[in-house]
């Protein structure tokens, strides 16, 4: 079977292509990308007089037409951060739930973090991940990213170098940061030897002092314990200076602060390798957006000020943030019941990302269309050195057929995740993700009744 996109706005950043176009698919690649006009049955049907025998053979094939017109069709969504929470925490998520939120978010490829139970510190939990994750029928890829230290205690290094050979894209203890400097650098060196990035989480313990909330007016109003933006900064500029040193790819999760980004800023134009990500939930609220005592709105690093904020989206509009991730992180409704001194830190965001992004992002003239394609496909696909993220011919056919057009009212109750647990419940957004296509299959495709 063959797949005919046709009439869409195709969003190539690879190429530079942003132009209403064709895509014709058969079996796992794209074949071809051509301007939209004459059918392509009636072409291929001239070819076959011809001595084309792969032409012959697509006549001969049943071909499924897509119209794609009014919708923007882009590389498959590639996410660096989200928590499957599998093994070992599957009454949160678990590789099937979160594997059926990503491709209903238009993600084909997502990277998971290792703070599982037991967790992602050997082969054998890459290797349950990644055979788990391939034996659903209509999934995405998920790529297993490799613990740093030994049951991410920050004592010992776990066998990075075995887990890269074993397919893990990345190694990172997110969560937290491995407070031991000498013992973050060797893991570094080792991850820099093997060509994987870094993926840090920058958060001083030693500074947090049981912190739940960004540290200003609004933590004093609820009357709870503040985190400051040093917290994050701090191990920013560490983790800076150690990747130089090093010579490793430095990837920093999940940006919150104005000064972290100053400081990752210099960097790059120091010639430091460095990229960066941020969350949606960072550039599209701010602690003043927080209502009461509601543990939907706490995640780690925490909703921080409005300057953070616009410093954030000012990033993004001017290239210094390379990608946007989810930091897609699933609770039970039990465990997100109390306040924010005692719930969990975390939202999911895999099924409300594309429509934030649209609507905070692109409606607002932040980013352009093709921009959006960049931070959610093609940069993360370069982070982890992918061969996806781009609809060029010859590519692997993933890619996201997304309507600008529609308005929707994000409904948590409809979630494929097995988590609710979003602080954009009720809120009205534009865009939704029509189908998703992973290796030149239709694996989601939206109900549009």
């Amino acid at each position: 079977m063959a797949i005919w996109i046709k009439n869409g706005r195709v969003l190539d950043p690879a190429t530079d292509l942003d132009e209403v176009c064709d895509i014709y698919i058969r079996g796992e690649k794209i074949k071809e990308v051509r301007r939209s006009g004459k059918e392509l049955k009636e072409e291929l049907k001239e070819l076959k007089s011809g001595e084309d025998t792969e032409a012959v053979e697509a006549v001969d094939e049943e071909v499924v037409e897509i119209d794609a017109k009014g919708c923007f069709v882009m590389p498959g969504l590639i996410d660096l951060h989200t928590h499957m929470r599998d093994p070992g925490q599957t009454q949160k998520e678990d590789i099937i739930s979160g594997s059926a939120a990503a491709v209903r978010g238009g993600f084909t490829t997502i990277l998971a973090m290792p703070n599982t139970s037991p967790a992602a510190d050997n082969v054998d939990v890459i290797g349950y991940v990644h055979n788990k994750a391939e034996s659903i029928k209509n999934g995405c890829r998920i790529l297993q990213v490799g613990a740093a230290t030994k049951k991410q205690n920050g004592t010992e290094l776990a066998d990075i170098a075995e887990m890269i050979q074993a397919g893990s894209p990345a190694i990172s203890e997110d969560g937290k940061s491995v407070m031991d400097a000498g013992l973050c650098l060797e893991a570094m060196k080792i991850a820099a030897k093997n060509g994987v990035p870094v993926l840090a989480h920058c958060e001083d313990r030693t500074l947090l002092h049981n912190g739940v909330i960004n540290e200003g007016k609004k933590a004093k109003e609820l009357g709870l314990p503040g985190i400051s933006n040093l917290v994050e900064n701090l191990i920013i500029s560490r983790d800076i200076m150690l990747a130089k040193e090093a010579g490793a790819k430095l990837h920093i999760c999940h940006l919150s602060t104005k000064g972290g980004l100053e400081l990752i800023e210099k960097a790059k134009e120091e010639g430091v390798s460095i990229t960066v990500e941020v969350c949606p939930h960072h550039f599209t609220l701010c602690d003043e957006d927080i209502p009461s005592d509601n543990a939907n709105y706490k995640m780690n690093p925490p909703l921080r000020s409005r300057e953070d904020r616009e410093a954030l989206r000012d990033g993004l509009k001017r290239g210094v943030i390379d990608c946007i991730s989810t930091d897609h992180a699933p609770h039970t409704k039990e465990d997100k019941f109390g306040g924010f001194r005692d719930a969990p830190f975390g939202i999911v965001g895999l099924e409300t990302a594309a429509a934030l992004t649209y609507t905070e992002l692109v409606e607002t003239g932040i980013l352009t269309p093709l921009q959006m394609a960049e931070k959610m496909s093609y940069a993360p696909a370069k982070i982890i050195s992918s061969d996806r993220g781009t609809l060029k011919e010859g590519a692997v056919a993933d890619i996201v057929i997304f309507d600008p057009n529609v308005s929707v009212v994000i409904d948590s109750g409809k979630f494929a995740s097995k988590g609710r647990n979003t602080p954009f419940d009720g809120r009205k957004v534009k865009g939704q993700v029509v189908k998703t296509i992973r290796n030149g299959r239709v694996i989601y495709q939206a109900d549009r009744g």
